[in-house]
């Protein structure tokens, strides 16, 4: 009997690939379970020798100060007469005799047993696959249920969602799978291994597989984008001048992407290179789409972008495809018109801009179109720019630029008065102690055009400021409350 325990050990450590040494320790513990009906409220410990597998029960006491538990403790007093070098905290263990396991007694340490093997699984599963999120796994299909794929990985299983599946993509049982390992998760029901196809990442590795230049560093994807099935960008850069980063990964006639497109079923795969410049970068994600015009607003993260009529819908691709993967490689909002729309929208913006400018600053259209050439397009550009760039102008003495600027402000005064409607005396924001021209154009750009807003307005209702802190924008807030006269008696 006592080496039938040491074979079972060593069987349940090979079928489970845990460590003999914790199916034993199982064991133990199943036995001092199982004790407990046998010994009722007695400390029980079991033993099951490594080499002989003789199991020993044994009923420990614990010497302290103070007896609470009788059964189980004893005074230091009572402790010296059976040790004398016995201290606080020392356990003595008295033999017990070897319990017999009934059929209940049998089943709870059968559950115990395999509860412990269950958690030592699941560790051993997240301490061998969790280092390994973001790689690439193969695996056989173990099973599919309602269009989820099981794969056994051979030390673990994981399963690819429906979700994770490229469209139309099916699976077999017995099918060899490549997928992207992209999350363990430890529960209590046991560690779950998410596998994609349908991932970004999977794009990554598969070209980090393909082309050694990744693999040794000399080309670097710096974005990728995807929509499963259909079509992927990814931007690439090279760090040596003499490896071109696009020929690197399409290879000798195609090879490489080719290989990663049969991989991925036929999926379209755009190669581009990556450049600082936002201009260029989203011209070349919008290829195969010929870009005429580009137009960056770096404020609000956006570029126009104008195409011929007959690029339009190359440049917008079907159902928006093609945009919209350009728009998340380059991470700038991409607006794609027309050159028509483009240059209705220029007229439109220009005669906007000079009808502010001729009542708001009471000068001719030949002056207003003047300013609106050099770059200033709303009474705000005007307002709070800084007065050199006003001087820059050929003509514009700086008498004239500051009296053009003081216009500007007023008349955002005035409009301001008009939409609040009271007759409350609007402050001018350069007015408040402390304000400078860049912040007061932060201001108006989000809409606080005069002292009396910024004193109704907290400071976490205001968006942050580059270069004010939390503290300094307070102040101004104080400040601007002063100069409309809250604090007056």
């Amino acid at each position: 009997m006592n080496a039938d325990m040491l074979q079972v050990a060593d069987a349940v450590a090979r079928e489970k690939s845990v460590d003999r040494e914790l199916v034993l320790e199982s064991m133990e513990q199943a036995l001092k379970t199982a004790a407990r009906r046998t010994y009722g409220t007695k400390v029980v410990e079991a033993s099951i020798d490594r080499l002989t597998g003789e199991i020993a029960l044994c009923h420990a006491r614990t010497v302290v100060e103070e007896v609470e538990d009788e059964e189980n403790e004893l005074t230091l007093e009572e402790a010296k007469e059976l040790d004398a070098s016995a201290e606080i905290g020392s356990v003595f263990r008295e033999p017990l005799e070897p319990i017999q396991l009934d059929r209940v007694a049998a089943q709870t340490a059968k559950q115990v047993i395999n509860q412990k093997i269950r958690e030592a699984e699941r560790a051993r599963v997240v301490a061998e696959y969790e280092p390994r999120v973001g790689e690439i796994v193969v695996g056989i299909v173990k099973r599919v249920e309602r269009g989820n794929v099981y794969v056994d990985l051979g030390r673990g299983e994981g399963v690819m969602y429906r979700e994770d599946l490229l469209p139309r993509e099916s699976f077999r049982q017995g099918d060899r799978v490549r997928t992207y390992l992209r999350e363990v998760r430890n529960q209590p029901k046991g560690a779950l291994i998410y596998l994609s196809r349908a991932d970004a990442g999977m794009v990554l590795k598969l070209f980090e597989q393909e082309v050694p230049e990744i693999q040794d560093g000399l080309v670097t994807i710096q974005a990728i984008s995807r929509d499963p099935g259909s079509r992927s960008k990814i931007a690439v850069i090279s760090t040596d001048v003499g490896v071109d980063p696009v020929g690197a990964c399409v290879g000798m006639r195609g090879a490489r992407v080719q290989a990663i497109v049969n991989e991925l079923h036929g999926e379209k795969v755009d190669i581009i290179e990556w450049t600082e410049d936002p201009a260029a970068f989203v011209v070349n994600a919008l290829a195969p789409a010929e870009v005429e015009r580009v137009l960056v607003d770096e404020d609000n993260g956006s570029i126009e972008v104008a195409v011929a009529e007959d690029q339009l819908a190359i440049a917008i691709g079907r159902r928006g495809q093609n945009v919209r993967l350009a728009s998340e490689l380059t991470g700038w909002t991409v607006e794609i018109m027309t050159l028509g729309d483009e240059k209705q929208k220029r007229e439109n913006e220009v005669q906007a801009a000079k009808d502010a400018f001729v009542s708001g600053l009471d000068i001719d259209e030949d002056f207003s179109l003047l300013l609106i050439n050099e770059g200033f397009l709303t009474l705000s550009d005007l307002a709070y720019c800084a007065i050199d760039e006003l001087t820059a102008i050929e003509g514009l003495e700086e008498e004239l630029a500051t009296e053009i600027q003081n216009r500007a402000r007023n008349s955002l005064l005035n409009s301001a008065l008009k939409e609040d409607g009271d007759d409350e005396p609007l402050v001018a924001l350069m007015d408040i102690e402390g304000m400078s021209a860049d912040i007061a154009e932060a201001l108006t750009l989000q809409g606080i055009v005069s002292a009396n807003a910024l004193a109704d307005a907290a400071s976490d209702e205001i968006e942050p400021i580059a270069g004010v802190d939390e503290e300094r924008l307070n102040t101004l807030i104080i400040a601007a409350r002063e100069a409309c006269g809250w604090f007056k008696e």
